[in-house]
């Protein structure tokens, strides 16, 4: 479905006179994967909050399946880069309690039934009673992946979910999200500093720029560019630095972040 997410003319200020961003509009089709890409300040977070219904733009509208979004929903699941887990309950009741806020008429066999397929999935069946301070962060946020894609929402928004882990598990974690998301052609919007991250994992990654002072005055920051990833889909973490056009689109990305990203700082 094409422009399933609709984002028009979204601005976030905070000084008066000095938006964040200004303008930002963008799409997503359905099934799509997109990655957001930027330094801090740029506003990155802001708009996945307004897009998650955690907070509002100062202009701007945001729909989502022809609806407008206005505060949460279970429609749209969220992971941040921290796991946001109760620590009081298990791996199980966790997970149990969003089910069960998303299907209130469900019976305790049902509910029960879905969480241990969704923590099967994620490869954490043998920690399933256990509570968060007997897991690992890498676990953690497992868990957190589990409890998103267990309430089946219409869209995924990711804050630098792996952001915290150390390198091996984050590339572990990143390999099974992917096979996750292709399987279950979820769309998902997901916020990353990683250049290798967001050409491993998106379709189409948006390059951000900040706002900043300049000779001519204050510019706001928004979408510098939308860069369309044509790597082969199949790709792997492993197998990525070996594909034709990998270093051409990972150096424009940099490039960007290096010389485009903060007006200020162009030459």
């Amino acid at each position: 479905m094409q422009d399933f997410l609709k984002i028009e003319g979204l601005s976030k200020t905070f000084t008066p006179g000095k938006p964040v961003f200004d303008n930002v509009s963008f799409t997503l089709n359905k099934g799509e994967f997109v990655c957001i890409i930027g330094h801090s300040g740029c506003g990155k977070t802001t708009i996945l909050n307004v897009l998650a219904g955690l907070d509002t733009a100062s202009t701007g509208n945001v729909f989502m399946d022809g609806r407008e979004v206005a505060g949460p929903s279970l429609e749209r699941g969220v992971v941040f880069q921290s796991h946001a887990l109760m620590p009081w309950l298990s791996v199980r009741k966790n997970i149990a309690f969003a089910v069960a806020s998303k299907w209130p008429g469900w019976k305790a066999p049902e509910v029960n039934a879905h969480v241990e397929r969704y923590v099967a999935m994620v490869g954490l069946s043998a920690a399933i009673d256990k509570k968060p301070s007997q897991l690992s962060g890498g676990m953690k946020q497992r868990v957190g992946i589990a409890r998103a894609f267990a309430i089946s929402p219409k869209m995924l928004l990711l804050d630098e979910p792996f952001g915290a882990l150390d390198a091996l598990t984050r590339g572990t974690i990143q390999e099974e999200l992917m096979n996750i998301v292709r399987d279950s052609h979820q769309t998902v919007f997901m916020i990353t500093h990683d250049v290798d991250e967001a050409i491993l994992l998106a379709d189409r990654i948006l390059l951000m720029k900040n706002g900043a002072e300049t000779p001519a005055g204050y510019v706001a920051g928004g979408i510098g560019e939308s860069v369309t990833n044509t790597l082969p889909r199949d790709r792997t973490r492993a197998g990525l630095h070996h594909l034709p056009g990998y270093y051409e689109l990972r150096n424009h990305i940099v490039d960007f972040l290096i010389a485009r990203a903060k007006p200020g700082d162009a030459h």
